[in-house]
């Protein structure tokens, strides 16, 4: 009888994996990410092990948006004082935060952890085609 792996930190192998998002929908994106940055693609995922790839999102601004989500979704956000609420739609979100609306969307995928923050640390997004990571790329996705 053979037992399962455990993964340990140090025999993990990141690869860096790059995803276009132009012309893909943005949920569809997301999850994907999602599962690269977590590592439950690979057969020695360990969920309590930080296994997950490099992510680079490039051309974020071309994703596309089914529906009406464009003018109607809104994210808010509250500093904690009263009357301090304040709310942002979709379509100013994704001209002016392209990355912020990327990493918003991706952080409520990964766990609620220090180890969810650490997989949100290797996404890194581009609302162009060009990225510094030129180097480090393995895949495309």
């Amino acid at each position: 009888m053979k037992l399962t792996s455990v993964l340990k930190p140090a025999d993990v192998t990141r690869d860096w994996v790059l995803i276009d998002a132009e012309g893909k929908t943005f949920g569809r994106i997301l999850t994907e990410v999602a599962t690269l940055l977590r590592g439950k693609h690979k057969p020695s995922f360990t969920p309590n092990v930080d296994c997950g790839d490099y992510v680079v999102i490039i051309n974020a601004e071309k994703a596309k948006f089914s529906g009406k989500k464009l003018e109607d979704k809104e994210y808010f956000t509250h500093s904690g004082y009263f009357g301090s609420t304040k709310s942002k739609k979709l379509d100013d979100m994704l001209e002016n935060h392209t990355e912020k609306l990327f990493r918003l969307a991706v952080r409520g995928m990964l766990p609620k952890t220090t180890l969810g923050r650490a997989m949100l640390k290797k996404l890194k997004v581009y609302a162009g085609s060009e990225h510094p990571h030129t180097a480090q790329i393995n895949k495309e996705a």
